[in-house]
């Protein structure tokens, strides 16, 4: 249960961390937001496992502590790219030589224990998709944190960002469907939204702390 709050409140934290750099720099506290960020790289840190990661995310939690005192506005608006990044290279390292499967298809084969090799290029295709999905996001979002005024990155960052990805996996969806009848798969075996989301949210954290430590 305390394992399960502590993440509810993460997403939060994350989620309207735009919304709170926004409302700090109209107040003129917008060293709170990074600050807020960091303390949970901080609590992250203290508990890995793995000495790799720890690193990592202290040198995040580093980072963001002299930008809140240094640096406070761009620093700020650094984090949605500090996470966009790490998604990038968290889909793009499976990717690599060696370094495979591909994520997509690390989940799929929990629904699917023998996958046909079309499905196993699909699911690399859509690695690579949402890869240069997340490219695109850093790129946007650096350029909006460094050119634009505060509101619109606050807007791509807060609500963008989330409607574009919601757009892409109901797209995806939609395909899937189609391209799995296509292979001869049977309706009753190709997994929903629900499904899919669910099944995410169960073995998502095993699958990231695999790779980290990959």
């Amino acid at each position: 249960m305390k394992t399960l709050l502590r993440i509810i409140i993460s997403i939060m934290v994350f989620l309207l961390y735009p919304y709170l750099v926004y409302r700090g720099v109209q107040e003129g506290v917008v060293w709170f937001a990074p600050a807020a960020i960091a303390s949970v790289y901080f609590y992250q840190a203290v508990n890995a496992r793995n000495r790799k990661i720890r690193i990592q995310k202290l040198a995040i939690v580093l980072m963001l502590f002299v930008g809140a005192i240094y640096f406070q506005d761009t620093v700020a608006k650094l984090v949605p790219i500090i996470i966009q990044l790490s998604l990038m290279l968290f889909f793009g390292k499976t990717l690599l030589p060696n370094k495979g499967p591909s994520l997509v298809e690390r989940f799929a084969s929990l629904e699917f224990p023998v996958m046909p090799p079309v499905l196993m290029r699909y699911c690399r295709h859509l690695t690579v998709m949402w890869t240069g999905f997340f490219a695109f996001n850093v790129l946007a979002c650096l350029y909006l944190a460094l050119f634009a005024p505060v509101q619109w990155w606050a807007i791509y960052t807060g609500v963008l960002i989330f409607v574009l990805t919601a757009l892409i996996m109901i797209a995806e969806y939609i395909w899937r469907f189609f391209m799995f009848r296509r292979i001869d798969l049977p309706a009753a075996q190709i997994p929903g939204i629900k499904e899919t989301v669910k099944m995410m949210f169960i073995n998502g954290r095993k699958i990231w702390l695999d790779i980290q430590a990959s």
